[in-house]
């Protein structure tokens, strides 16, 4: 008899095919037969790929023991479950299924044509990231090197001359993770870390999403790391920047996150010690604590956003060093919170996010100090907080509030009033269209 947790799987899997089957259809049918101005340019044709590449990927998401069972997190197109029963906007989301997330989004961009010669450009369906697991720690580890190579040969041989007429220029997709994940050599031997799809010059022309780019390679570009915020209404959006605005920051700067446990000097090391040095202020100053420390060491934040969203409410600044890679998911979840982000190198975000976060503006909503200043030179992260003006943290604060439906995923179905707030589907897509435009004209 199959256990409980194969059957749940098993029938999650089943859903997700009928609800897919059941909108695709309907979607691609909204193309009308004159071109409408405000799609002229715009245009997205869905590529139509065998359910081995998307699909019957969300079979293996509790096949590799060495990665979280992915499973209970395919709830609602990839948000995961809600936080509690009575939630219309928070789920227990993992990043890594950005690639349904955004899938399932984009069945309602307005402008899908089923015409490939009408589209400015291709979205190609391919659970990029979730295949990448049985070579990241399945059962072809040591052939890392294919990965892509079915896909290819698919875009090749089916229907050849979409692929062909601009060489892929024109296709775009997602990979719900860093960029370095597929980013081996192909020469390498033996294998290393990661797949070498984007190094596969067959693919050097398409656009790839991912978590974290690799700052040269221009087929590349960062989109926010989900946060477990999806509201599907204005009003639920509305209700919250309101919850936002209201909370008291009692605390001066917070670190959510792990690591800073070695005796080597790093920045996280530099910031538990700043935290457990200094607590509570002085009885005449403000705010109640200098810094709040969340200990989400093992990963135990990761699908529980109870755990970080209350302290990043009550807390001004939210510390975003880098980490095993330049990136944070906290820096997302810090926004959504109305906190303001503190930067110890450019690559965790200005380098990355420039399509959801300008590079331009980050002094209006952000703090960066080196980390060589606070690890090396003796620089107190308090000290340079402590020093801006009480109306200026004010005024980005509110900044940082402006900035939260750029980089938050709506729930898929949302109102026509949310709608008109582009979130970060809504840029990205805008980004890949410019950027293949861009390209037309080189």
């Amino acid at each position: 008899m199959a256990s409980k947790s194969t059957v749940t799987t098993l029938t999650t899997f089943f859903f997700f095919i009928i609800i897919f089957i059941s909108i695709e259809p309907k979607v691609q049918s909204q193309q009308i037969s004159t071109v409408d101005s405000e799609c002229t340019g715009r245009w997205i044709h869905i590529r139509t790929l065998p359910s081995r590449f998307n699909l019957d990927l969300l079979s293996t998401c509790n096949r590799y023991p060495l990665t979280d069972d992915l499973c209970p997190y395919l709830a609602n197109h990839g948000l995961g479950p809600k936080t509690h029963t009575r939630t219309r906007s928070w789920y227990r989301t993992d990043p890594l299924l950005l690639e349904l997330i955004f899938h399932r989004r984009i069945l309602e961009y307005p402008c899908l044509t089923p015409d490939p010669d009408l589209a400015s450009a291709v979205y190609l369906p391919y659970y990029a990231g979730i295949d990448s697991l049985r070579y990241l720690y399945g059962p072809d580890l040591n052939s890392s090197a294919d990965h892509g190579s079915d896909l290819l040969e698919f875009l090749t041989r089916d229907q050849p001359e979409i692929w062909s007429r601009r060489s892929g220029h024109d296709h775009f997709l997602v990979m719900a993770r860093p960029a370095w994940d597929f980013s081996q050599p192909l020469t390498v031997d033996p294998p290393v870390w990661g797949t070498s799809f984007l190094e596969r010059p067959e693919f050097f022309n398409l656009t790839a999403l991912t978590l974290e780019s690799r700052f040269w390679p221009w087929q590349e570009q960062a989109v926010p790391y989900p946060t477990s915020f999806h509201p599907h209404s204005l009003p639920f959006l509305e209700s919250w920047i309101r919850r936002v605005r209201r909370s008291r920051r009692t605390s001066l700067m917070l670190f959510a996150g792990g690591g800073g446990t070695s005796s080597s000097p790093n920045i996280r090391r530099s910031i538990r010690l700043e935290c457990t040095s200094t607590n509570v202020t002085e009885p005449e100053s403000k705010p109640d604590k200098i810094c709040d420390f969340v200990d989400c060491s093992n990963g135990i934040c990761e699908h529980d956003p109870i755990r970080f969203m209350r302290p990043m409410l009550q807390s001004s600044f939210c510390l975003q060093p880098p980490g095993d890679t330049p990136t944070r998911k906290a820096t997302f979840d810090g926004i959504i919170a109305g906190c303001i982000p503190v930067f110890f190198e450019d690559q965790t975000a200005k380098m990355q996010y420039s399509w959801h976060l300008p590079e331009s503006e980050y002094s209006e909503f952000s703090v960066t100090i080196p980390k060589e200043d606070v690890v090396f030179r003796g620089v107190r992260i308090q000290d340079v907080l402590m020093s801006i003006p009480k109306e200026e943290v004010a005024r980005m604060r509110e900044r940082v509030i402006e900035m939260m439906p750029r980089v938050m995923y709506r729930r898929h179905g949302a109102s026509m009033g949310l709608m008109n707030k582009k979130d970060a589907v809504d840029l990205a897509i805008d980004g890949v269209l410019e950027k293949i435009k861009s390209r037309s004209l080189i």
